[in-house]
C-alpha cells in the first residue's frame, strides 16, 4: 500500500494521514520529517541538504531524491508507506516512479482531498493564536470562550500575518499553480482519486478507507 496524498493547504491532510496511519500501520513521511531525520544521523546527503537549507536555498531534487530513496529502503516501509509532502513536480513524480521501480515497488494511490477554495480561505484566516501561551483557536471550529482571549491565561488572541486573507488567497493560488500538473500526470496514469474534503472528518476517512480497501467510492 504506497499511497501520495495530496490536498491544498487547509484540505485537512494532516488529519486524514493519522487516521490511515494509524488503520495500516504505515509510516506517514513528509519532506520536513526526511530531511531532519537525514540530517540528525549525519548522512552525506542529510549534510548536503543542511548546507543548501543553512542558506535559505532550495534543496535540489537530485538530494532530495537520493533521501527518499534512502528513507524508502527502510524496512518499516516493506509493507508500505504514505508520501505527504512529495513529490510537488511531475520532474519530482518521475524520479519517484523510477527510484521505486529499483525498489521494485510503485506508486498504488494517490488521495487528492478536494476542497473548495472559500472554505479553505474560511479555514485557512479563522486561526487565532495567544500572544501568551501559543494555544490555537479557530474562529467557525474550535473558539474561545471569550472572543479574543485565551481560554487557559486570558491572553489576547492575534491572527498570524500569513494568516490574513491577502497572503491565504495567494498562497493557494501559488499551490494549484504548482499542483494541477503533477495532477493531470497521476491521472494519466490511473492512480489518482479526487476524494470531497467537505464532508465531516470521519466522512472523509470512511471514502478514503473504502478505497484503500479495494472499493469505489
Amino acid at each position: 500500500m504506497n499511497i501520495v496524498l495530496m490536498g491544498l493547504p487547509g484540505a485537512g491532510k494532516g488529519t486524514q494521514a493519522d487516521k490511515i496511519v494509524e488503520k495500516y500501520a504505515i509510516p506517514h513521511i513528509s519532506t520536513g520529517d526526511m530531511f531532519r531525520a537525514a540530517i540528525k544521523d549525519g548522512t552525506e546527503l542529510g549534510l548536503k541538504a543542511k548546507s543548501f537549507m543553512d542558506q535559505g536555498a532550495l534543496v535540489p531534487d537530485e538530494v532530495t531524491i537520493g533521501i527518499v530513496r534512502e528513507r524508502l529502503s527502510k524496512p518499516d516501509c516493506e509493507k508500505g508507506f504514505l508520501l505527504d509532502g512529495f513529490p510537488r513536480t511531475v520532474p519530482q513524480a518521475e524520479a519517484l516512479d523510477a527510484l521505486l521501480l529499483d525498489l521494485g515497488k510503485s506508486i498504488e494511490h494517490v488521495l487528492n482531498i478536494q476542497v473548495v477554495q472559500d472554505e479553505l480561505i474560511k479555514r485557512l484566516t479563522g486561526r487565532r493564536i495567544c500572544k501568551e501561551c501559543g494555544t490555537a483557536y479557530h474562529l467557525v471550529f474550535n473558539p474561545p470562550a471569550i472572543a479574543g482571549v485565551c481560554d487557559k491565561d486570558g491572553g489576547e488572541l492575534y491572527q498570524r500575518a500569513d494568516d490574513n486573507p491577502e497572503t491565504v488567497i495567494n498562497r493557494l493560488e501559488v499551490n494549484m499553480k504548482q499542483t494541477q500538473p503533477l495532477l493531470d500526470f497521476y491521472e494519466n496514469k490511473g492512480v489518482l482519486t479526487n476524494i470531497d474534503g467537505q464532508q465531516e472528518i470521519s466522512k472523509v476517512f470512511a471514502g478514503l478507507d473504502a478505497l484503500l480497501q479495494g472499493n469505489r467510492i
